[in-house]
This record gives C-alpha cells, sequence and structure tokens, in this order.
C-alpha cells in the first residue's frame, strides 16, 4: 500500500511540476516568500560547510538558497519532473547541489550517518509515511546531527476546515473538523496572487492527515531529542502587506516547525 501510496504523490507533482515552478520563480508563492521560508530560516544554525539534505526538494528553489548560504546541499524527491526542473537549474548556475530521486520514507541508497543535517519545508506532510521518513533522517545523520523541518500545523489544517465569518463577512474564527480522520485525501487549490490564477491549472496535491502527537511522537520514537518547537505567525509587516496573513496571526495557527537532534 505504501509504495501504491507513493506512486501517487510522485504521478500527482509530475503533473504539477511545470506550472509549479513558474508560480514559485515568478514569486507567486507569497506564504512561502513571506511567511513560512523565512519562519523556518530563523530557526536555523549557520550552515556554512555542512552536509544537509532536503527531504522533498521539488524543484530546488529552497535548495539553492540553503546553499547559496554555505550549505553542501543534496536534494531528494520523489517526482521526476520536478527533478529535472531542479537539475536543469544547477546546470545552467551551478552550486555544487546533489539531486537524487528517492522517497524521503526509504531511501537506501543514502549513506547511514553521513549528514550534519536533514531539512524539509512543507513537505513532509505530503508524503504517506512519516514515521518513516523520521527513522530514515535518524539514519543518515552523523551523531550530533540536527532535523529541522515545517509542517502545515496538523491541530489546523484539516478536511474540515473552514473560516467562520460574523454577519458582516468579518473572518471571525475557524471551524476544524475531522481532527482525528486519517484518511489521505487530494486537496486542489491555486497560488492566490498568480495574475492569471482565473486560467491556471489547481494544484492537484495528496494529503495524509495526521495528529500532533502522530507528528512529535514519529520523531522522538525514530530516536530524536526535540529542541524547539515553533508555531510562529506570520509578521506585522507582512500582514500590512498581505492582509489575509491576519486570520493566522489572530484567529489559529497556520505553521508548526520542530528542531531535533540525534544523540552525539
Amino acid at each position: 500500500m505504501k509504495q501504491s501510496m507513493e506512486s501517487l504523490v510522485s504521478e500527482h507533482w509530475d503533473r504539477n511540476a511545470e506550472q509549479w515552478a513558474r508560480d514559485v520563480r515568478a514569486g507567486f508563492d507569497t506564504y512561502r516568500d513571506h511567511f513560512t521560508l523565512p519562519a523556518f530560516l530563523a530557526i536555523l544554525p549557520d550552515l556554512t560547510g555542512l552536509t544537509v539534505i532536503d527531504f522533498g526538494c521539488g524543484e530546488g528553489t529552497n535548495t539553492r538558497l540553503l546553499a547559496r548560504q554555505g550549505a553542501l546541499m543534496t536534494g531528494i524527491d520523489l517526482s521526476e519532473r520536478m527533478l529535472a526542473l531542479a537539475t536543469a537549474q544547477e546546470e545552467a548556475q551551478p552550486l555544487g547541489i546533489t539531486y537524487r530521486r528517492t522517497s524521503f520514507s526509504h531511501c537506501p541508497d543514502i549513506a547511514t550517518g553521513n549528514f550534519d543535517a536533514v531539512i524539509s519545508t512543507m513537505a513532509l506532510m505530503d508524503g504517506p509515511d512519516f514515521a518513516g521518513a523520521m527513522r530514515e533522517a535518524h539514519r543518515i545523520l552523523k551523531p550530533g546531527g540536527f532535523l529541522a523541518f515545517s509542517i502545515l500545523h496538523p491541530c489546523f489544517i484539516s478536511a474540515g476546515l473552514r473560516w467562520i465569518t460574523n454577519p458582516s463577512g468579518e473572518t471571525v474564527g475557524l471551524g476544524v473538523a475531522h481532527y482525528f480522520r486519517r484518511e489521505s485525501f487530494v486537496e486542489e487549490w491555486k497560488f492566490g496572487d498568480n495574475p492569471d490564477k482565473a486560467n491556471a491549472e489547481p494544484f492537484a496535491v495528496p494529503r495524509f492527515p495526521r495528529t500532533l502527537s502522530d507528528i512529535l511522537n514519529a520523531v522522538s520514537d525514530a530516536g530524536f531529542i526535540i529542541k524547539k518547537i515553533d508555531e510562529p505567525m506570520p509578521t506585522e509587516d507582512a500582514c500590512k502587506h498581505f492582509p489575509r496573513f491576519r486570520r493566522w496571526r489572530d484567529l489559529a495557527a497556520f505553521l508548526l516547525i520542530v528542531r531535533a537532534e540525534k544523540p552525539a
């Protein structure tokens, strides 16, 4: 079953790849650029000279950013089309990144104890075997190495999510339902800042719901020591530029970030 679910993930992201790359590189992923990525980078130490592997690297935008900060990067992903786009950019503007097509939940071709850090930005919630990803992260890290990942907050981003408005149309709350329902589903959405949004094909993304305890217990059960948990809010400056961000500052949490260490 796991293999068939990974094939489903790969097929969907292969179909998403070209438009995803165009939109991200054009700056239409405003949540990433102005909220989720800055919050994630804030928990990272200096990566200069560290061997770092990016779980779920996609078309490589974040992988390249970390390489420019001095990290020795490897990116892995299931999507052949995403990796082709990442590889093409590496060939055009080399940063010393190695890309490999493999699952972050089962990557036996990645050597044991070979990396200083495992990072993942907004990808692990899109894989069917989170616990397997934690075990693999622990295996391939050197003793004393660290894991850092960001995901959609499992307590608030559920299949039953709906914004609640008052009679004036003002958003006053978030309705959450089906928190304990773990059946996978496919979500369709578009980047809201794409000026051609009306003509863009929606991204179809498989989701694999988990509870907060599913996430944190998997990290701990893999052998990690959890060092920091963060539920960041958008900055006031980001909210001024993108007023819809205020919902995630004032009403609910959008993002969960975890940093953990493999014992030395």
